[in-house]
């Protein structure tokens, strides 16, 4: 009974059940105790721009026509093109114009998707299209049109601060397509996210922003919020070869979504975490569901993932620790009548064969007991190399767990000594 290393295996459940504890007071469902332990493990952190790192309420603030474009005709244009927009982004266009406008008759509404990355409408006589620079470029091109270049200088010009370029686009019958302007929207990084990234960044985690933005506004956002990687104009394809590209490098990744386009890429992700406001194939194909419908708490359930393994490595050094050093009060007990010379190991000196047995047993059970509170609780999560991890495993949980055996049965030995028969 006393040789068998029992502390780590009555602890186990309870820090498994801790951290799935910790995860439920934060509003968010793991579908198995597996999933929790894969975010400890994970090394590559996909998030979305919008929401995430920005504040995701990007507004419109200027519009911008190109040479031989009236401002109002792009007004008219950009706010028939968002009618079926019912993002935020869209409706600050009407915002900014300041008017409503209504669809002319027979106007068919084209809504926008991950796919095309544009938006507009189809009406007699005449189809506009609002939405990514290369995706619109590409709409007039086949249209029969050609870009501008001032077009791509606009875009550059306002990629440039971090904002988000919206290229708006008109096809008359009987004319070929044409640019008429640029939307600007504004967005800001949220607060204190690239201290957040630089926490994520100690532990080895590398993190990559996923947004449909061109290349330079997304390098823009990312250099201000301290992101290691981009992946720009990204589509449902791209994410999913993204996660399958880091696998295969032998990563573990996490990411968040909501929308059924997010479904493959979450499925496919070691933690996928879905928006309760999402999907439900989106929550389906995920291992957890956050309540709350907060993207940014994928970063609380990678460190509440680190904190449960921490937690495991600290507690079976200390075990084993523990183990090794209690053999040394039992081992003698057990052989030393059948060979005297053994009486030598007996570097406890305890009083008999007896004692030191039952003092084993009894300090077995009050070790666990002491030890289910930090096992609960977890132990305390900083980020810090695996090196530095292990040094402090060793020198705390380790030494403690050598010191704690010699002197806990020692003083069970002087009580249970005093008991008649033992």
């Amino acid at each position: 009974m006393c040789l068998i290393p029992t502390t780590i295996g009555a602890l186990l459940s309870a820090i498994g059940i801790a951290g799935m504890d910790r995860l439920v007071r934060r509003n968010v469902l793991a579908m198995s105790g597996r999933a929790v332990e894969a975010a400890g493990d994970v090394d590559v952190l996909l998030l979305d721009k919008t929401g995430t790192i920005t504040h995701g309420n990007r507004q419109a603030s200027e519009l911008v026509p190109v040479a031989g474009v009236t401002p109002t005709e792009l007004e008219d244009a950009a706010v028939l093109a968002s009618l079926a927009d019912e993002t935020p982004e869209g409706r600050s266009i009407l915002t900014l114009v300041g008017r409503a406008a209504t669809a002319p008759q027979g106007a068919t509404m084209v809504e926008f998707s991950a796919t095309t990355r544009m938006s507009g409408l189809d009406a007699p006589g005449v189809s506009l299209r609002k939405g990514a620079g290369s995706a619109v470029a590409a709409w007039v091109t086949e249209s029969g049109g050609v870009v501008p270049d001032d077009t791509e200088a606009i875009v550059a010009a306002i990629s440039a601060t971090g904002g988000t370029p919206l290229v708006v686009a008109e096809h008359a019958d009987g004319r070929p397509a044409r640019v008429l302007g640029v939307v600007h929207l504004k967005d800001v990084v949220k607060e204190g996210i690239r201290e957040r990234f630089d926490e994520l960044r100690a532990m080895g985690i590398r993190t990559v922003m996923i947004t449909g933005d061109n290349a330079v506004t997304a390098r823009a956002i990312a250099e201000e919020a301290g992101v290691d990687d981009v992946l720009a104009e990204a589509t449902p394809e791209d994410k999913l070869a993204l996660i399958r590209k880091e696998q295969r490098g032998g990563r573990m990744v996490a990411m968040c979504g909501d929308g059924t386009n997010d479904a493959p890429a979450l499925a496919q992700a070691d933690v996928g975490v879905a928006m309760n406001t999402g999907t439900t194939a989106a929550k389906e194909a995920g291992n957890m569901v956050d309540l709350d419908s907060d993207p940014t708490k994928l970063i609380d359930i990678v460190e509440i993932g680190k904190q449960l393994l921490i937690t495991r490595g600290a507690l079976t050094t200390f075990s084993i620790a523990n183990d090794v050093a209690k053999y040394f009060a039992i081992l003698p007990a057990m052989f030393v009548a059948a060979f005297p010379q053994l009486h030598v190991l007996n570097v406890m000196r305890l009083s008999s064969p007896q004692s030191a047995i039952v003092s084993a047993v009894v300090f077995n059970a009050l070790i666990i007991l002491a030890l289910i509170p930090l096992a609960l609780r977890g132990v305390r999560y900083r980020p810090s190399s695996a090196t530095d991890l292990l040094r402090r495993n060793l020198l705390v949980y380790g030494v403690g767990g050598l010191i704690a055996p010699f002197v806990g049965i020692k003083l069970l030995d002087l009580v249970v000594s005093l008991i008649p028969g033992l």
